[in-house]
């Protein structure tokens, strides 16, 4: 357990309990530690009296961040299911006169199907029904879908030329969430806690919240902690009651009853550490008395009365749904205001193999009002310059046609050759568009982004080597961008 030096609050006798087995675990492994610790203060450390300093954080690594960052948090804005880049950011104006017809061989260059799409005998060309317009001085081509993204278009930094090796959705998410196809790696969020440490006491350093509904399912490992110590695996919140499990005490226990369990517990589980070492029982131990404090501090945080009605106005009238994508928007803003360091926010549905069209507007009313109004919402509160927004899914969508093409009606399968994503604020360049892709919007041309490539600048983005944060496990050196992964530069400020 970690203390700020400026929290004078006494410490409750649970906390005594783990602090006390910090402190001796601490000075049992002086040796090794504070030769740890001499060894990074040769390197590049924390910047002394610079904001980001060690003092400002509950945690970290020593040595972390390894220069001055320009963020200090995440919100990331993971859109789950693969938004058609064609029909939303990526305009191929070229291509009303080939409707219909099939797609050369010389643009699929033997491009690996789908399963839904494998037997299909001819892949027939599907323009985009929807109209484009270039907006802000930036002159970005934006889709019609996106009025209120259009708006803030010169607050982005589009890249239209992601690209993946995964090509279906499981094994690209978590690509895109952990640096690897496999499950059980660490998150990014995990990776911050990790490195980073926490801004507070009081929430999680990690929140992950849902809306949406449909298309592929959402696993807990997408914000898990894999081989970390278990306290940097994200927490996620509910959309429905309690925001978090069991916040609430049980009809007819009261705080202090509460208060008393929890001490007599950390009694016990303090005779447990002393005999074990496991450093996970104290990792228990610091967890039980952030639940406890997270009974006062998450009700205040989820109560939004306290929000101007020009606010609420912002993010649209959704937003005092609970769970929906604008409540979702809103809570984030108000999270990482409290000093949560990475929120990470999915949203389903976006998995369009047919009736693409009527689907893909549906998904536009719900989240487009309120992913520009976070933006615009944090620029207000003059948090945007030290927060890092990404707004992306796990791939793209093919120019062809799955299944049935008319005028009014198509459907896209999966495509990880291109696809196109927006980021804002800390340290991120904005007003600018990166990348070509070829006319059917199928190969890239110009500057491509890789998943590793985008994670390495975005811990640039927070003062991270992306080669420097690292954990041992299983005899190898493990990192968020594996052993691969370059800075993206002309995308930072």
């Amino acid at each position: 357990m970690f203390r700020r030096v400026s929290d004078q609050r006494p410490l409750t006798p649970g906390e005594r309990t783990a602090w006390d087995y910090s402190r001796r675990q601490f000075f049992g492994h002086a040796g090794i530690s504070l030769a740890g610790a001499a060894a990074a203060t040769l390197g590049a450390g924390p910047l002394a009296g610079s904001d980001f300093a060690e003092q400002d954080r509950v945690g970290g690594l020593t040595g972390i961040p390894h220069f001055q960052p320009r963020a200090r948090r995440v919100i990331y804005l993971c859109q789950s299911g693969a938004p058609s880049q064609m029909d939303l950011y990526d305009y191929k104006p070229g291509l009303a006169d080939r409707f219909g017809k099939d797609l050369p061989d010389s643009v699929r260059r033997g491009q690996r199907l789908t399963g839904m799409t494998a037997s299909q005998e001819h892949f027939p060309i599907a323009p985009t029904q929807f109209k484009f317009k270039q907006w802000g001085n930036s002159g970005a081509w934006i889709s019609e879908l996106l009025p209120h993204t259009a708006g803030i278009a010169d607050r982005l930094c589009f890249i239209r030329t992601m690209f993946t090796e995964a090509i279906n959705h499981d094994p690209a998410i978590t690509l895109m969430q952990t640096g690897s196809q496999l499950a059980g790696r660490p998150s990014f969020g995990a990776w911050l806690s990790y490195g980073l440490g926490s801004m507070n006491e009081d929430l999680p350093t990690f929140v992950a919240l849902t809306s949406g509904s449909g298309g592929q399912p959402l696993y807990d490992r997408l914000w898990g902690g894999g081989f970390l110590p278990s306290r940097h695996q994200g927490v996620k919140f509910r959309r429905s009651g309690d925001p978090v499990l069991f916040l609430s005490n049980p009809p007819g226990v009261t705080r202090r009853d509460r208060r008393g369990l929890l001490d007599d517990l950390a009694q016990l589980n303090g005779l447990r550490l002393e005999k074990r070492g496991d450093p996970e029982i104290a990792t228990r131990m610091a967890q039980y008395e952030m639940a406890y404090r997270m009974q006062v501090s998450v009700p205040e945080l989820t109560n939004i009365s306290d929000e101007p009605a020009s606010v609420l106005d912002l993010y649209g009238s959704s937003v005092t749904e609970p769970g929906s994508y604008a409540a979702n928007c809103l809570l984030a803003r108000r999270l990482v205001q409290r000093g949560v360091r990475f929120v990470q926010l999915y949203h389903r549905g976006w998995d369009q193999h047919t009736h693409l069209p009527k689907n893909i507007r549906t998904q536009c009313q719900d989240t487009d009002q309120a992913s520009a109004a976070l933006v615009q919402d944090l620029a207000r509160q003059g948090m945007l310059e030290d927060t890092l927004v990404i707004w992306a899914g796990e791939f793209g969508r093919t120019v062809y046609c799955q299944g049935t093409l008319t005028q009014e009606n198509y459907g896209r399968d999966h495509h990880p050759r291109c696809f196109t994503i927006w980021l804002a604020g800390g340290g991120i360049k904005p007003g600018i568009t990166v990348g070509q892709t070829d006319d059917h919007s199928y190969n890239i041309e110009e500057d491509p982004v890789h998943v590793h490539d985008l994670n390495a600048t975005l811990l640039h983005c927070l003062g991270i080597r992306h080669t420097g944060l690292t954990f041992k496990y299983q005899g190898r050196h493990h990192r968020l961008t594996d052993v691969h992964g370059k800075l993206v530069s002309q995308i930072l400020a």
